[in-house]
């Protein structure tokens, strides 16, 4: 079954944060370990990298989310103040929204009066601005979720990193990457109904591509980029 729509937002996150964390993470990794460092440079970068883009994550989500709370907020309160100064012209807008969904005059019009009767403010930001209490925006909610996705993604390449620093930790951090990160794209496509090839060749493809890159400049330079 695909995800709710008030869902998807939150899976998008999710998925995002997770990607995010193993493909720096691990091309962070790669980097460090094609410049021939030792298991403690490997540790330290790659922890370094997994707390330092956690916590990027989690301040970019809070301020843009913050940004669309403020923004809901003063939408609220204009609506608010002309519920109060024109009740009759805000019914008129309600029942308008109705009939262009597709219901007559007349019950448009009681539908409106029911509604505003109820909850005329809930029933205005819901059908007239698109606010919901499910889709509400919530800053701290978004900045944790944020945070714990990436670095949760980002454990993976740090445990197979750390694991195989004796051995030939390139290939095999890529290679793990790689596959969580097909794993990740085949369940998110799968739970919002896309196409799951598509979705699995998309993110190895670019996620390769990231990690090829960025090997060959601390193979050259002896740094990750």
């Amino acid at each position: 079954m695909a995800a709710k729509i008030e869902d998807s937002g939150w899976l998008r996150a999710a998925v995002l944060g997770a990607n995010d964390g193993i493909v720096s993470t691990a091309a962070l990794i790669v980097g460090v370990a094609a410049s021939n460092a030792d298991t403690h440079a490997i540790l330290v970068a790659g922890v370094a990298g997994v707390v330092a883009g956690a916590m990027s994550m989690a301040a970019g989500e809070y301020v843009s989310v913050h940004t669309q709370s403020d923004l809901e907020a003063a939408a609220l309160a204009r609506e608010k103040h002309e519920l109060r100064s024109e009740p009759e012209a805000e019914l008129r807008e309600l029942e308008g929204i109705y009939v262009k969904r597709g219901l007559t005059q007349k019950l448009a019009r009681e539908v409106a009066e029911q509604l505003t009767s109820h909850n005329a403010l809930a029933a205005h930001a819901r059908d007239e601005l698109g606010i919901s209490r499910q889709t509400r925006a919530r800053p701290v909610q978004a900045a944790i979720a944020s945070a714990t996705s990436f670095a949760s993604g980002g454990a993976l390449p740090l445990a197979v990193g750390v694991a195989a620093a004796q051995f030939h930790p390139v290939p095999i951090v890529g290679a793990s990457a790689l596959a969580a990160l097909a794993i990740l794209g085949a369940v998110s496509a799968r739970e919002s109904g896309a196409p799951v090839a598509k979705a699995v060749l998309r993110i190895t493809f670019w996620s390769a591509l990231a990690l090829a890159v960025t090997a060959g400049v601390g193979a050259m330079f002896g740094v990750a980029a």
